[in-house]
């Protein structure tokens, strides 16, 4: 019997089996800030076991980030990827602008953990170009004081639409979000997406990648692009403020992953990472690119 008060799925949810994929890439998860779908990510994250996860920019809130607004959740978030990293998965960081400041790390190696600008991965024999894609933002956005503005907007429309959320789940009345209305709409933004993903294919295509990989506009999509040159696959990894979505790579083919459609209510953080302080954990990797130093 279990004692009053323990949920039977949490006691016994170590025995879930994760799903094993090669890589995973997640980007614009915003942690920091009041938008973030933390404990959403965390259930994700505890759901699988990537050979490589792609922290693909913008993780880390830094132009929001508040040390009043650092929720537990957020906190563990962090401890689940460097959890991941001690026990095996390599994880890169790919730096973007919303946590540019992580830059001056780059090139940091720390066992399983690497900080980097951009990253090419061999993949069954094709090469895949991954990188944030605010380096675009010079041509294809207004300059970096509007940028954050509206940012700064949306923020405050993604508060006010779960605040709403919050009501209509309580009134048994459906979702819905104002901010993706909005973002839908036929205006400047939707042709700067556009502008976006053409320069990022059509860059790929000229430097003879197969696949191209961005985050930044939170835009999740999948989609071959041909052009006289050649073709590419396009992917955009989406964001974790929305549409809750990463890619994933297993069985040689590319998945888009839409948390709204795979609830992983079932998974929580591992027990012993939930024992285990930051300071732990990055001294776990250090010990462990200690014990098993580069060939």
């Amino acid at each position: 019997m279990l004692p009053l008060g323990i949920n039977f799925v949490a006691a016994y949810s170590p025995t879930l089996k994760k799903r094993k994929i090669d890589i995973a890439v997640i980007s614009d998860v915003h942690l920091g800030t009041t938008g973030c779908h933390a404990e959403e990510l965390l259930a994700y994250l505890s759901s699988i076991n990537p050979a490589t996860l792609v922290l693909n920019g913008d993780i880390i809130d830094l132009w929001h980030l508040k040390k009043s607004h650092f929720p537990t959740a957020h906190t563990r978030v962090l401890k689940k990827i460097l959890g991941m990293a001690a026990t095996g998965t390599q994880v890169y960081y790919i730096t973007g602008n919303h946590d540019e400041k992580l830059r001056r790390f780059k090139g940091t190696n720390l066992g399983n953990f690497q900080v980097v600008n951009k990253l090419l991965l061999q993949l069954d024999g094709k090469q895949a170009w991954i990188f944030h894609g605010d380096v675009f933002d010079h041509a294809t956005r207004p300059a970096k004081w509007l940028t954050r503005l509206g940012g700064f907007g949306y923020g405050l429309l993604l508060r006010g639409n779960r605040l709403i959320n919050g009501l209509l789940t309580l009134l048994g009345r459906p979702r819905f979000s104002r901010a993706g209305q909005i973002k839908n709409l036929k205006f400047p933004g939707d042709r700067q997406v556009r502008s976006f993903e053409k320069t990022a294919a059509d860059l790929a295509i000229e430097n003879r990648y197969e696949y191209v990989i961005c985050g930044h506009i939170h835009h999740p999509k999948k989609e071959w692009v041909e052009t006289s040159k050649g073709r590419v696959l396009y992917m955009n990894s989406g964001d974790w403020l929305e549409h809750l979505t990463a890619l994933e790579y297993a069985f040689k083919r590319w998945k888009l992953y839409r948390y709204s459609e795979d609830k992983l209510s079932p998974f929580f953080a591992d027990e012993e990472l939930k024992e285990m302080n930051i300071e732990e954990l990055i001294a776990s990797i250090a010990n462990r690119q200690t014990s098993n130093p580069p060939s």
